[in-house]
C-alpha cells in the first residue's frame, strides 16, 4: 500500500458520491470505496491510455478527475462486481465467480498473447484484467489461475489433484470446466485424479472397486503417462527421478524390499542456484496435497506456538497423506540447538518437535524435502541417517544446463528462426537460473513492447543488457531496460 492516498476522504466525485476509504494500491493505480452505488478505480492517465492503446478498455468508459497538480483517469464498477488486484483476491465463494474470473483471463489473453497477468486488477463488469506491466517476477496462466481459485496458494491448474484438494468445495467435473473456460488445457481424465468423497449418507459400495475406470479415483499418484524433467539440471533431475518418483510408480518392487517411502531430502546450496525451482517443479509433477513450513508462516514471539504450529503441519500432511512437507530456508527453525542463547529452550523445543515428527511423516506417505542456504548451521541430529537420508548439494549452473534452461523456456514462445544463444550463454553461465528465466521473460517483454510477434536478437541482446551486474562487477547500471 502506498503511503500517500491521492484522494482525502470525504472528497466528492461527479455523481454526488464521496470517498470512504482506500482499498487498495498500486504504483500508478489506487482503488477507492465510496458512498455511491460504484467503486472507483483511479489510474494515472499514461497507465490507462496505455490499457486503450492495447485494447483492454474503451477510451469512452474512463472519466478524467483533477485533484490539485494531479490528473487521474477513472473507472466506476457497480460493488456488486469485484474491483480488485489479482494477487489481493480471496478464492471464489461459487461456481458462478471462478467462471467469471477464467472469462476475464481468457478474454484479456486474446487481447495480449505474452503480457503477464500476474499483476493485474480484475475488472469483473468488464470481464478483464488490467495488466500494470510491473516489474515483479511474471508467472503463467496456468499457476495464475490455479492461486486465485485456491486463495492464494500457489499451485498450477496442471497440478489438477492437488488443486482440487484445495477447492474442495467445487467439484471436479466443474474445476475441470473453470479451467476450460479461461482457455487452458486439462488433461484427459485428469477428473479422475482427484479422489472423490461420498455424499453425505452415500454407500462407498457405489463405486464399484471393479470398474476399470474409476479404479484411477484411488491411487496414490497418476504419473505413468508423464516424464519428470528439470530444465537446466539433469543431475537432480535424475536423482528426483531414481530416488522419489521411481519409488512411488514402482512402489511394489520396492516395499517387497522393505522401501516402503522415498526418504527425506536435504537441498542445499547459494542463493540463486534452484533450489526451490526444483522442488516446486517436483511438487508440481507429483500433485500431491502440499504444505509449506516457513519463519513467515509459523514463526511466533509466543512460548510454545511455533512448536505447536509445527505439529499442525504434519498432522494436516499425516491426513491428506499421500502428501508433501517442504521446509524452506531450515536453518531458522533446525539449526545446532547449543547456538541458540536466550532462546535455547524454545529452539530445543523446536528441534524437538522436528526429530519427533519426521519420521512419523515418512511412515504415513508424506515426502519431506528441506532447502537451506546454511548447511553448516543445521543441527547434527536432524542430518542423521533415518530423518534426512539425502543432503544433496546444488551448485550454480554449468554452461550447458544455462543452454538446456534457455532452450527449454524459448521452446514455449514465438521466436525468429536461427536465434543466436552464444551472447547470452557467456552472460549467464555462473549466474543464478533465476536470471536465465528473467532475461527470456524480459526479451518477450521488450518483443512485445516494440510491437513484434517474435522474439528476436534484438530484443534478447537489449535483455542482457538489463541484467544486474554480477557480484564483483563494477558496473552502476540501472537494472531495468
Amino acid at each position: 500500500m502506498l503511503k500517500d492516498v491521492w484522494l482525502p476522504k470525504g472528497y466528492k466525485l461527479a455523481d454526488n458520491a464521496s470517498i470512504q476509504a482506500l482499498l487498495f494500491a498500486g504504483n500508478d493505480w489506487q482503488i477507492f470505496a465510496t458512498s455511491g452505488m460504484d467503486t472507483i478505480l483511479l489510474a494515472r492517465c499514461e497507465l490507462a491510455r496505455r490499457w486503450c492503446d492495447a485494447g483492454f478498455l474503451e477510451p469512452s468508459l474512463l472519466g478524467e478527475l483533477v485533484f490539485g497538480a494531479e490528473s487521474f483517469c477513472t473507472l466506476a464498477s457497480l460493488k456488486k462486481f469485484f474491483l480488485l488486484p489479482v494477487e489481493k483476491s480471496k478464492s471464489p465463494d461459487s461456481k458462478v465467480d471462478a467462471i467469471a474470473f477464467a472469462l476475464a483471463l481468457q478474454e484479456s489473453r486474446k487481447i495480449a498473447a505474452i503480457t503477464s497477468l500476474h499483476d493485474a486488477i480484475y475488472v469483473e463488469q468488464y470481464s478483464r484484467l488490467l495488466p500494470t506491466w510491473s516489474v515483479t517476477p511474471q508467472i503463467d496462466d496456468a499457476l495464475l489461475l490455479g492461486t486465485w481459485l485456491s486463495g492464494g496458494v500457489a499451485v498450477s491448474t496442471n497440478s489438477f489433484r492437488r488443486l482440487h484438494h484445495l477447492t474442495g468445495w467445487m467439484p471436479a467435473e466443474d474445476l475441470m470446466e473453470v479451467i476450460n473456460a479461461a482457455g487452458l488445457h486439462v488433461a484427459a481424465g485428469s477428473a479422475f485424479l482427484a479422489k472423490r468423497k461420498p455424499a453425505h449418507n452415500e454407500k462407498q459400495a457405489a463405486v464399484p472397486a471393479s470398474n476399470p475406470q474409476l479404479d484411477t479415483l484411488y491411487p496414490d499418484v497418476a504419473l505413468n503417462d508423464k516424464v519428470f524433467t528439470l530444465p537446466g539440471r539433469p543431475q537432480l533431475e535424475a536423482f528426483f527421478n531414481e530416488h522419489v518418483i521411481d519409488i512411488i510408480l514402482n512402489a511394489e518392487k520396492y516395499q517387497a524390499l522393505g522401501i516402503e517411502f522415498p526418504s527425506a531430502i536435504v537441498l542445499h546450496g547459494p542463493p540463486g542456484c534452484g533450489k526451490t525451482f526444483a522442488v516446486e517443479k517436483l511438487v508440481e509433477f507429483i500433485d500431491w496435497p502440499s504444505f509449506q513450513i516457513s519463519s513467515s508462516s509459523i514463526g511466533s514471539p509466543y512460548i510454545h506456538a511455533t512448536s505447536k504450529k509445527i505439529s499442525e503441519v504434519f498432522d494436516k500432511a499425516i491426513e491428506a497423506a499421500p502428501a508433501v512437507v517442504v521446509i524452506d530456508e531450515m536453518e531458522a527453525f533446525l539449526s545446532a540447538r547449543q547456538t541458540n542463547g536466550a532462546t535455547g529452550l524454545h529452539h530445543i523445543e523446536e528441534v524437538a518437535e522436528f526429530l519427533r515428527r519426521i519420521p512419523e511423516a515418512i511412515q504415513s506417505k508424506v515426502l519431506i524435502i528441506a532447502m537451506t542456504n546454511l548447511i553448516e548451521l543445521i543441527d547434527p541430529a536432524i542430518l542423521r541417517r533415518g530423518r534426512f537420508d539425502h543432503v544433496i548439494e546444488v551448485g550454480m549452473p554449468s554452461k550447458a544446463e544455462v543452454a538446456s534452461l534457455l532452450e527449454a523456456l524459448l521452446d514455449k514462445l514465438p521466436k525468429e528462426a536461427g536465434l543466436s544463444l552464444d551472447a547470452s550463454l557467456d552472460a549467464l553461465t555462473g549466474r543464478p537460473l533465476s536470471d536465465a528465466a528473467f532475461v527470456i521473460r524480459e526479451a518477450a517483454r521488450l518483443a512485445a513492447k516494440d510491437s513484434k510477434k517474435r522474439i528476436d536478437q534484438l530484443s534478447l541482446h537489449a535483455a542482457l543488457d538489463s541484467l544486474p551486474a554480477a557480484k564483483g562487477e563494477n558496473d552502476r547500471r540501472i537494472g531495468f531496460a
